[in-house]
C-alpha cells in the first residue's frame, strides 16, 4: 500500500517543528508499503489540495494525528480524503477520548474509518494489516490479554532513519538566502528543529493537563544508548548537509528522574553527542545544580518552564503546588548563568486571577533575566479533571469549543473576572513583552553576553511574537524588522565590527530553537 501520514495545522497558527508521531509510525509499519508524510505547519493544504494528493499518488490509506486544537481542521481534511474513496485512521489524545465524535457515534457526521486509542506503536501494524486486506475495524486499542490498557515498553525503540529521511520540508531557512547562509560560520543552509522523545508519561496530574490521562502516571525511558545514537545519527547529517540542527526533546517533563536525567547527560558529553536542544522541565527540579550544569555542557539551550501563575492559590487549585513562585527567579538566574534561555509559560484565567494579573506578573518578570514569556488561557481539554469541575459547576460557555478553534479565546467563565477582560489580560502580556521596546530592553540587558548569544534572543523573541500576532507573509515580517530597525542596525554594526576581526566566527547557536 501507499499510506499518508498527516498531521494538520490549526489553520491560525503554525508550529516551528514537526510532529514525532508521523515519523515514529514510519518506522513502524511493516516492510512492503511506501510511507509518505506531510505536516500542515510545514506545507498547508486546504481540502480540496489534499483530495486531489491522495488521488494524484494513488494512496490507499491515511493516517491523521491531531491535538484538541487542530481537530476541526484535521476533521475537514479527513472528510474530503473520504469523499474520494480513501479510509482514514485517526489517533492522538483528542481522538483518544471523543472516539464516538470522530466516529459518528454521537450524533454528528463520521469522519474517520478507523480510530486508534492510545499510543499506536503495538496497534499501527495492525492497522496497516487490516487496511491492506480491506477488512479495518472501527477501533484499535492496546490491551492485553486480560483486556487492561497496556503502556509499550521503550526499551527496544524503532531506529527512526534521520539519515535517509526527506526533511526538506522542514528546512527553516528561506530557500531564497539559503546560499548566502551557507557561507556563513558553519554553514546555515539547513537548519531544522527535530522532535525526539527520550521517555514517556508524568505523575504530576495537572488539572487542566492530557498527559497523564494519554500516557500515564508511570514513566517510562529509552535506554541512553538508544537517544545517544539517535543523537549522533542527526548530528552526522547536519554536518554532511553543511547545515544545523537543533533537538527538541518532546517529554513531557524531561528532568522528571533526575538521576536517569543525569546519567542521559553524563553519556552524551562523553560520546560528544552534543546538539543543541531544548526541553520541558519543571521549575521545582532545576533546583539542582549538578543538573543545570549537565544540561548546559550537554548541549542544552533552552529550557520550557510551565510556571502557569505567580499566585500560589491558582497553582494549588490546578493540582500544582509543587511549583513555588518564590523560587522561580532563583531557577532562571541559575539557567542564565550558564548561558541558558528560558521559555517561560503562563495561564490567566485562573480562578484567583483578577484584572491586571498580566501587569502583576509581568513586574515579576522583569527582575528576571530576559527569556521568551509566553500567555494562554485556561483551556479546558476533553476529559481533564477541569473540564469536568467545570461542566458540574455549569461554568463551560462552550463545551465543544474544538469543533470551531479560535485561538485564545476562553470556553468557560472565570470565577473573578469576565471573559473580556481574561482576553485582554493576556493581549497586554504578549503586546507588553514583545514591542519593539521590550526587545530592545532584552537586548541591552545582556551586554555583557557575547554577541551570538544577544542576536539569539532577539530573533527567538521575533519568531515567538509571532504565536500571538502571527506574521505569516513577507509584508508583516517587514513591517517588523521597521519597528525593531534600531536594535537591528546595532546588532549588525557590533556584528560586522566582529566579522572583522574575526572573519571565521559564528553566532553558533540556532535562534528559534523552540
Amino acid at each position: 500500500m501507499r499510506i499518508l501520514l498527516y498531521n494538520p495545522d490549526n489553520g491560525v497558527t503554525r508550529n516551528f517543528m514537526p510532529h514525532l508521531w508521523m515519523f515514529l509510525l514510519k518506522a513502524l509499519t511493516p516492510p512492503g508499503h511506501e510511507v509518505q508524510l506531510i505536516d500542515g505547519n510545514a506545507q498547508p493544504m486546504d481540502e480540496a489540495s489534499i483530495a486531489r494528493y491522495v488521488r494524484e499518488q494513488n494512496i490507499d490509506l491515511v493516517g491523521i494525528g491531531a491535538m484538541t486544537r487542530m481537530i476541526a481542521k484535521a476533521y475537514r481534511m479527513a472528510d474530503a480524503i473520504r469523499a474520494v474513496g480513501v479510509p482514514v485512521v485517526m489517533g492522538g489524545p483528542h481522538v483518544t477520548e471523543e472516539a464516538d465524535e470522530a466516529l459518528g457515534r454521537s450524533g454528528g457526521p463520521r469522519h474517520a474509518d478507523a480510530v486508534a486509542l492510545g499510543e499506536a506503536d503495538e496497534t499501527w501494524p495492525k492497522i496497516v494489516a487490516d487496511a491492506a486486506t480491506g477488512k479495518l475495524k472501527d477501533v484499535y486499542s492496546p490491551v492485553d490479554d486480560f483486556g487492561q490498557e497496556r503502556k509499550p515498553s521503550l526499551k527496544e525503540y524503532p531506529v527512526i532513519p534521520w539519515d535517509k529521511i526527506d526533511l526538506d520540508q522542514f528546512n527553516l531557512v528561506p530557500k531564497r538566502v539559503k546560499r548566502t547562509l551557507q557561507r556563513i560560520g558553519d554553514g546555515w543552509g539547513t537548519f531544522r528543529i527535530i522532535p525526539m522523545e527520550s521517555g514517556r508519561g508524568c505523575p504530576y496530574g495537572c488539572e487542566f493537563c492530557t498527559v497523564t490521562g494519554f500516557f500515564g502516571d508511570s514513566i517510562r525511558f529509552r535506554s541512553n544508548e538508544s537517544v545517544v545514537n539517535e543523537l549522533l545519527l542527526l548530528k552526522a547529517r547536519a554536518k554532511s548537509e553543511s547545515g544545523q540542527i537543533a533537538v527538541f526533546f518532546i517529554d513531557d517533563n524531561f528532568a522528571i528522574n533526575i538521576k536517569r536525567t543525569k546519567s542521559l547527560l553524563r553519556d552524551i558529553i562523553a560520546a560528544k553527542a552534543q546538539v543543541h536542544w531544548v526541553a520541558q522541565i519543571s521549575a521545582n527540579l532545576l533546583r539542582d545544580e549538578e543538573l543545570v550544569d549537565l544540561i548546559a555542557a550537554s548541549g542544552g539551550k533552552w529550557v520550557f518552564i510551565g510556571m502557569e501563575s505567580i499566585d500560589p492559590a491558582n497553582l494549588a487549585d490546578v493540582n500544582k503546588g509543587f511549583n513555588k513562585p518564590g523560587e522561580y527567579a532563583a531557577v532562571l538566574q541559575r539557567l542564565a548563568q550558564r548561558n541558558v534561555y528560558a521559555i517561560t509559560s503562563f495561564i490567566f484565567g485562573m480562578d484567583n486571577d483578577t484584572p491586571g494579573v498580566a501587569e502583576r506578573t509581568l513586574k515579576e518578570i522583569r527582575t528576571w533575566p530576559p527569556g521568551l514569556p509566553i500567555f494562554g488561557l485556561l483551556t479546558p481539554l476533553p476529559a481533564t479533571p477541569l473540564y469536568k469541575r467545570l461542566e458540574v459547576a455549569g461554568r463551560l460557555t462552550r463545551p465543544k469549543h474544538w469543533q470551531e478553534f479560535i485561538p485564545f479565546e476562553m470556553a468557560h467563565t472565570p470565577l473573578k473576572m469576565t471573559i473580556a477582560e481574561a482576553h485582554a489580560e493576556v493581549k497586554y502580556g504578549w503586546a507588553s513583552s514583545y514591542s519593539p521596546e521590550a526587545m530592545a530592553h532584552a537586548v541591552v540587558s545582556l551586554k555583557d553576553k557575547p554577541l551570538g548569544y544577544r542576536i539569539n534572543i532577539f530573533i527567538a523573541r521575533m519568531c515567538f511574537r509571532g504565536i500571538y500576532f502571527p506574521q505569516m507573509g513577507p509584508l508583516a515580517w517587514l513591517k517588523l524588522i521597521y519597528q525593531n530597525r534600531r536594535t537591528i542596525s546595532t546588532l549588525v554594526r557590533e556584528g560586522y565590527r566582529t566579522w572583522r576581526h574575526h572573519p571565521t566566527s559564528s553566532t553558533g547557536t540556532p535562534a528559534c530553537a523552540a
